[in-house]
Order: C-alpha cells, then structure tokens, then sequence
C-alpha cells in the first residue's frame, strides 16, 4: 500500500525503512528551508526519489493515507484535502481549538482519522493508568501534572498533559474545566479538594516529560513518562496508520489502536 509521512526527519526515515509502506509525498510550509529536496536526504539516509514540497493540491492527490505532525492552523485544511481525495489520516498536532476537534469529528464521517495529542505508545499506556488510577485514589489524594519540554515549545501545557488532565478528570467523574489550578504566581489561597494542578518548564532540548502525582497523607503514588528520542512518536504514528488502514470512515484514538478502549 502507499503511505506518505509529513514533517520530520524521524517520520520520513521511519516511513522509508517499514517494509509495510511507500513514501510517496512528503509536505512542508512554503517557507520551510528544505522544499525541493529529498526527502531521504533530509532525514539522513538514502535518496528516496521524493521532494519534499508546498504543493498540498498535488501532495494528497498522491496519497492513501497521511500522518500530519504540522501546525495547528492548517490541520482543517488539510484534513480537508484528504477528505476529498478518500485518505486516512492520523493526527498528532497539539494545540486545537474546541471548534476545530467539532470540524474535525465532522470530517471523520468522510475518512478514518485517529487523532492523539501524543504518538508514543509508552505515553498512551500511561494515559490509561493514570485514569485508573485517579478511579482508586479518591479526593485524598491530590492531583499534580507536571511537564518539561525544549525551550522551542509554544504551546503550554502540552497537549500530552492536557490529555493527562482529561483521563485523570474522566477517572474522578470530574468536570476538568472546574477543578483545573493553573499557575500559582501571585495565588495566595489553599487548594481547594479534588483539584488537578499543572505545572510546566521549558529548556534546553528536552524532548517531552510528564509525571502525574498523587499527594496523600503520608504517601505519593506517581506515574510518568519521558521521551529520550523521537523516533517513540514516528513508531507510535505507524502503528496507528497500520490499523487504521482497515477501518472505516470515524473518529478513533491511541486507545483503539491499543486495544484498550
């Protein structure tokens, strides 16, 4: 089957050495530095015949599927484009508005999309436990969320965190919105119980780590994951364009893909 991986060094090899599939396309923004060359060169193995390009129109047309690591900004529009040209998708940009996960489920009626705010398998696993977990462990315990990444990162809290924050709400039957504390600068007051803080950092070249604690009386229980290379995500996204391959037009997530839904 042919396949096509878009933005990153770790998807176009990862695309390239799985036996499973074809890179055909690989799609930058037009002022990305590397249009017009190799794809295989980019990510530092072989010539692979593909160049990387701007063209969105002639990239999807190309394509049976797709895994989009770009920008918030043009995922409905790309998502779009493969609803027009029949292709699934596997989503793994951060930062979504509310609006566009609405557009977004819409256009799932059209093509399978699986859609996570994090690819790495390791991740989704801690994902699920973290929400058993906040089953278990009532309001005695109080949740922290903690998240390191790169000095380069925009988006805060990650994604990664915030689907923490979502499983750890969805565990305690809890409404995340309600029982968020945000950063404490300047807040001169007790946590109030059952709520779920966030605290982020940014520096250096860290790739991605999250702890989630739980605080009791006397005790600590965490659970966590920390990313020392990319390639966890571009493994992640091939499982989930593997499965999704069989699948009809719908909405699914890392958990589907696992197994643990």
């Amino acid at each position: 089957m042919r396949r096509l991986w878009k933005n990153g060094k770790s998807s176009y090899k990862a695309v390239t050495l799985n036996n499973e599939m074809e890179l055909v396309g690989a799609l930058e923004h037009v002022d990305n530095s590397n249009i017009g060359q190799d794809a295989g060169i980019i990510a530092n193995i072989e010539s692979v015949g593909v160049n990387i390009t701007s063209d969105s129109k002639d990239f999807f047309k190309r394509c049976d599927a797709v895994i989009d690591f770009s920008f918030a900004g043009a995922v409905i529009e790309n998502i779009t484009n493969a609803s027009q040209n029949n292709c699934a998708y596997v989503l793994g940009t951060t930062g979504l508005e509310e609006e566009q996960v609405v557009q977004i489920k819409e256009l799932s009626k059209k093509i399978p999309i699986m859609s996570a705010a994090n690819m790495s398998i390791g991740v989704n696993i801690t994902l699920h436990y973290a929400e058993l977990l906040a089953q278990s462990l009532d309001e005695e315990y109080d949740i922290e969320v903690h998240e390191m990444h790169h000095k380069d990162k925009l988006d805060s809290p990650s994604g990664t965190a915030l689907a923490l924050g979502k499983a750890l709400a969805k565990g305690r039957k809890a409404n995340l919105e309600e029982k968020t504390i945000k950063p404490r600068w300047g807040i001169q007051q007790a946590r109030k119980k059952g709520d779920i803080g966030f605290s982020t950092q940014r520096g250096g070249d860290v790739i991605g780590d999250h702890v989630v604690t739980f605080a009791g009386n006397g005790e600590r229980v965490e659970i966590g994951h920390k990313a020392s290379n990319r390639d966890i995500f571009a493994n992640g996204a091939l499982k989930a364009l593997l499965w999704l391959n069989s699948k009809s037009a719908g909405h699914y997530n890392m958990k589907d893909v696992l197994g643990l839904s």
